[in-house]
């Protein structure tokens, strides 16, 4: 595997984890509506998004918000020939930290856990770009 495709597999993975958070909205929210404690007209909007459902809602949302930034990071450094051993890297660490960002946020969510991963990501996200940034100043 080239290094430079290798920035793609975390990409590939943080595709599949929204995929996931997505199919569990659409199974926890029908199953919702079948028990009869949520009706269809509550999701139109959402401004009545049930407790059993607002976590995932909320991890969705939260998946188009730093993980784009990931992603755009992701392609800069393929199209710039720059996706080297360390942003890959720093590329999967990032994606291994949205993982268990979202476990906790789905399961539990506990701020007390979820703040300090969600921060780790934001730093290793930042780095991934700050890493971008070095080498095109220095090509």
């Amino acid at each position: 595997m080239q290094q430079s495709t290798a920035i793609f597999w975390p990409v590939f993975v943080q595709v599949a984890l929204i995929y996931l958070v997505y199919y569990l909205l659409f199974s926890r929210r029908q199953a919702e509506v079948k028990a009869g404690r949520a009706r269809l007209s509550q999701f139109r909007d959402n401004a009545a998004e049930p407790d059993e459902t607002r976590a995932l809602k909320n991890n969705l949302t939260n998946q188009y918000e730093l993980p784009v930034l990931f992603m755009v990071g992701c392609l800069a450094s393929y199209a710039t020939g720059n996706a080297d051993l360390l942003a890959v890297l720093l590329a999967w660490l990032f994606v291994a930290l949205r993982i268990v960002h979202a476990v906790i946020h789905i399961g539990q969510n506990r701020l007390r856990h979820r703040v300090p991963v969600f921060i780790a990501g934001y730093v290793v996200n930042g780095l991934l770009w700050l890493w971008l940034a070095i080498n095109i100043a220095i090509v």
